[in-house]
């Protein structure tokens, strides 16, 4: 089995690398983009020699170059138009170049032709390109894991781990699936799944993602996590979304190009009987002249005014860790007025940190007993306070005898023949807790801190204050904000006093709290009632129905599962400073799609207009529809930078 798949990865790298794989890929990238040159050459060829050669090697060449490039399109066209039951814009085109034709007028159709599948192919470009970043990470991923079963190393593949399997990765090999590492230590490079240029350090216990790259210890990991549920799996998945669904403004110029198609093609019949009648023109102008409002009319340019941006607005803000999961949500984005944001985990670090300690002695035996009982606990306080006092360098010099927990109040000890109390105010005795030092902790509480008291059998021993600390990105990426106008506001499920602190500390404009989750989606109802569009930022389950309700949620990449599949907008660096990045694209799109829209329709109306006062010419015609089209994509993909 393992040797199979072995064998069968090796045969297909080998199969990659061939002359002939190479040329296949190559043709299905550029393609369109050959063909478009190849039928601009046979136009080229048979205008500048059209003195010199027969009449029907001059068609000939044209009708080539109608096949080659504009074969991909008509293609297009047609198995829509079967499909949808409805014309589109490929069928005009195909309709404009045999009319234009059928006058004699084979360049100018040809012409045509080749704009129309140059146009073609940058759209084609702009959808490699935004394609980008998805192939990239998919490369990452690697095929095969190595199984260990009964100790022994058994080549699998990818999709056969099973939650609960042990696979060995050496130095320099990628992690095939997300888990916990169960043996060895080691550093990662994560930055294709968080955006952190770094390494990581790793050790046992860690938990370690899919796609990743171990760079220089030997591990062993235990999979958490089926191959199509890892992080990186919803990554691909949230781009490859994100390049299907539509915008409201390109579901609106499809339903409107149908209808249009089919206005454009009754004018045309119209203008191909009236005007004899009505304003005198030989049958001979009104012809032309109904081939000329056939191409010039065509909403080409419409048409590739919002796709290309879209498309180029999510390549660039997945190549920024800012994934988006369509281009709607791009679109709303652009109209927030105030965004709502959870507390911990996404203002603040998540987590609490030790940011004051007072002792009654400086000897340090205080701490060490400290630490020596509260390694014993799992509550998070507890946890803090021993990585302080291991960061400090103190380290027990005995155990404790005995200790009894009392869940909501504190943990009671001896140690060394000496009875311990760690824990609240309470519980250690309040006068004395007040007393402590001149009363410094009431001066830490006033500042949103969490006390916490030792007391042996002489009184208080220690006072140490802890915080969930904010992240040092959180008062520029509220600023960015506000400078786009964007009202910012905290709900947390905090005290008003902590609350306060730390809405002080990040600049916010307003808060809520003591926020349970029901209370954070009426806050999010209320703010939609006064502003309209609102954001909401968060990364708990909690958060989930805030980021359901709000018209973009936006989670933390690091956030849990229900956050990342509840949002709309995942920032995969956990950087608050790319919200605002991510404003400033939506609202680039924005006025790039409304230049687009303004520019195409002022074009069709301009030619329009010139073909009715018999101003324009069919190669003008030509130049003028098709470079419009070129103009509005190349617009759009200046959305990539």
């Amino acid at each position: 089995m393992s040797s199979e798949v072995v064998n069968a990865g090796a045969a297909k790298e080998k199969n990659a690398c061939t002359p002939i794989r190479k040329l296949e890929e190559g043709l299905k990238l550029h393609g369109e983009l050959i063909a478009a040159i190849i039928s601009g050459l046979l136009v080229l060829t048979a205008w500048s020699m059209e003195d010199r050669i027969t009449a029907s090697l001059f068609i000939f060449l044209h009708l080539s170059a109608f096949l080659i490039g504009g074969f991909a399109k008509a293609k297009e066209g047609i198995i829509e138009t079967i499909q949808d039951r409805k014309l589109n814009v490929e069928m005009l085109m195909v309709f404009a170049a045999i009319g234009s034709a059928a006058i004699g007028y084979w360049t100018e159709g040809a012409i045509l032709i080749f704009i129309f599948a140059l146009s073609g192919a940058l759209e084609t470009y702009t959808m490699n390109k935004s394609q980008k970043e998805l192939s990239g990470l998919m490369d990452l991923q690697p095929q095969t894991a190595m199984r260990l079963v009964n100790g022994k190393e058994i080549a699998v593949a990818v999709s056969e781990l099973e939650v609960g399997d042990l696979v060995f990765i050496k130095a320099g090999e990628s992690v095939p699936a997300d888990g916990q590492i169960s043996r060895g230590s080691t550093s990662l490079d994560e930055s294709a799944i968080t955006g952190e240029a770094f390494p990581v350090e790793k050790q046992k216990g860690d938990n370690v993602f899919a796609g990743t790259i171990n760079l220089n210890g030997t591990i062993t990991v235990e999979v958490s996590k089926l191959a199509d549920e890892t992080l990186f799996q919803k990554i691909i998945y949230l781009v490859q979304s994100a390049q299907s669904e539509k915008s409201p403004s390109q579901l609106f110029i499809e339903r409107f190009e149908g209808v249009y198609v089919k206005v454009v093609l009754l004018a045309v019949l119209l203008m191909m009987i009236f005007p004899p009648y009505v304003v005198g023109w030989s049958w001979q102008e009104t012809i032309y002249r109904a081939m000329v409002l056939l191409v010039v009319a065509s909403p080409c340019a419409l048409v590739a005014s919002i796709m290309p941006a879209m498309l180029s607005s999510i390549s660039n803000g997945a190549r920024r860790g800012i994934l988006f999961k369509g281009g709607i949500h791009l679109e709303k984005l652009s109209r927030m007025k105030v965004v709502a944001f959870d507390k911990t985990g996404t203002l603040t670090e998540g987590y609490p940190h030790v940011t004051d300690a007072y002792f009654r002695d400086d000897d340090g035996s205080i701490l060490e007993n400290i630490r020596a009982i509260e390694a014993n606990s799992n509550h998070p306080l507890a946890q803090s306070i021993v990585r302080y006092a291991e960061s400090q360098k103190y380290l027990p010099k005995s155990l404790p005898e005995q200790i009894t927990e009392e869940r909501g109040h504190g943990v009671k000890a001896v140690l060394g023949g000496s009875s311990w109390k760690i824990g609240s105010a309470e519980f250690v005795g309040r006068e004395e807790s007040a007393k402590f030092q001149g009363g410094i902790a009431g001066k830490l509480a006033a500042e949103g801190k969490t006390v916490v008291f030792a007391a042996d059998e002489k009184g208080i021993a220690a006072v140490i204050a802890l915080k969930d600390t904010v992240r040092a990105e959180t008062a520029t990426a509220l600023k960015s904000l506000q400078q786009n106008g964007i009202i910012t506001v905290m709900l947390t499920g905090d005290n008003e006093k902590t609350a306060a602190a730390i809405a002080a500390e990040c600049g916010i404009d307003d808060f809520a709290a003591a926020c349970l989750p029901d209370e954070k989606l009426n806050r999010i109802k209320q703010l939609k009632d006064q502003y309209g569009a609102v954001g909401m930022v968060g990364d708990g389950i909690n958060d989930a129905p805030a980021l359901a309700t709000a018209n973009v949620g936006i989670a933390m990449g690091a956030g849990t599962d229900v956050a990342l599949e509840t949002a709309d907008i995942v920032l995969m660096k956990n950087d608050l400073s790319k919200i605002a990045d991510a404003v400033s694209l939506s609202r680039r799109m924005s006025r790039i799609i409304k230049q687009n829209v303004f520019f195409s329709v002022a074009v069709i109306l301009l030619l329009i207009m010139t073909n009715f006062l018999q101003l324009l010419d069919l190669p003008l015609g030509v130049i003028g529809h098709e470079g419009s089209t070129i103009l509005v994509i190349l617009n759009g993909l200046r959305l990539l930078r």
